[in-house]
């Protein structure tokens, strides 16, 4: 009798938070609010949010410009602010949950999983496929695509899955600029659906287009990103591999320290800017952002250690080139003038790591590490 009024009691809670995600889902209509059009063309120029997208002269945005504004304000209401997750603690190494026994197994087969060819983007697809799509184009549509992901409060991992899902499109299709945000969002709602507990509905993402696209447009191109990727959806993003990185990272630290956190998280999600960057693994990415976070915070230490090698597999020398162009992200020499992911961790909540500068590295710190 106890079990069958446990049972029911399961039931009902479940049929409640079912009924409560529904009601915030029902929120999610579109308030007063300036929406961006990225396929208004003009004298070869792409027409984006105030920003010009189609020649490499981009004016550069203003801090103090108008961002989007909030379009699910009910929702947002609703739901409660997200709390910033700290993954460490004295537990960790009891926890069942953190899979101790599996972590290098799960891990070795994530390593393996990233360089499969299927899961990995052509390094130079912009030069060897596009016509029409250019560098500067796919830049400013993922720094428009981190303000989308901010407008509907979703995880990280989906914008990191929502730009891999663009390059790996883009490696094989041609596309025409005008349709270039018409991929961004549709990619956004495959990675929304594939992440997030309860995903924007189609109506909103045509919405952030100002209406540009239909519904029927976004779910066919939808459609045409799941047969080109053929639904392989899963791969290993920066953020599958900072994870760990980060934790380790830290050992050396008293209490968890957040500033090495966040400052982690803004020098991985400044990677999504750089073209260059897809050329490197997630994980050479993820060791190169603990590399230099662990430098900005401790310029005068040896940012690298040899539990970090043994974890990540790389040695300061294989990381040299990707931390250089990192250290170019964070000190604004590349991509400058996209400033959303800048702007968003200029936040308190943030500990305004975005502020943060690094000086110039020496080239010591570069050379193989002697084992302990």
């Amino acid at each position: 009798m106890a079990d069958q009024e446990n049972n029911c009691s399961v039931r009902v809670t479940r049929l409640a938070k079912k009924r409560a995600m529904e009601a915030i889902g029902s929120q999610f209509q579109p308030a007063n609010k300036k929406r961006t059009v990225l396929g208004e063309l003009s004298n070869n120029e792409l027409s984006f949010n105030d920003r010009k997208v189609g020649s490499d002269n981009v004016p550069k945005k203003k801090c103090g410009s108008k961002k989007v504004k909030k379009a699910v304000k009910a929702a947002s209401m609703a739901a409660k602010e997200p709390e910033l997750n700290v993954e460490i603690n004295d537990d960790n190494l009891t926890d069942p949950q953190l899979c101790e026994a599996y972590v290098s197994d799960i891990y070795d087969y994530l390593r393996n999983m990233e360089m499969e060819v299927k899961r990995r983007p052509l390094a130079d697809y912009i030069e060897k496929v596009q016509k029409d799509v250019s560098v500067n184009m796919r830049g400013v549509l993922v720094d428009w695509l981190v303000e989308v992901a901010e407008e509907y409060k979703l995880l990280p991992d989906t914008l990191y899955l929502t730009v891999s899902y663009i390059d790996r499109f883009l490696s094989v299709n041609v596309l025409n600029r005008q349709r270039l945000q018409l991929l961004g969002v549709s990619s956004m709602l495959i990675a929304s659906k594939y992440e997030e507990i309860s995903p924007p509905h189609t109506e909103d993402f045509c919405y952030i287009t100002d209406n540009t696209y239909t519904k029927q447009e976004v779910v066919k191109m939808e459609a045409d990103v799941l047969k080109t990727l053929k639904f392989e959806m899963g791969n290993p993003t920066v953020k599958t591999f900072l994870r760990r990185f980060t934790r380790i990272a830290q050992e050396d630290y008293d209490t968890p320290n957040l500033q090495l956190e966040f400052l982690s998280y803004y020098l991985a999600e400044l990677s999504l800017l750089e073209y260059n960057c897809i050329k490197f693994l997630p994980s050479m990415v993820a060791a190169s952002v603990t590399f230099l976070s662990r430098f900005a915070l401790k310029p005068e230490s040896h940012p690298w250690n040899w539990d970090l090698e043994q974890l990540s597999g790389y040695k300061p020398s294989d990381l040299k080139e990707c931390v250089e162009i990192l250290h170019d992200l964070q000190s604004s020499r590349r991509a400058g003038n996209l400033v959303a992911i800048r702007e968003k961790y200029n936040q308190h909540k943030f500990k305004c790591v975005s502020g943060l500068s690094s000086p110039v590295i020496p080239a010591s710190f570069f050379e193989d590490i002697k084992k302990p």
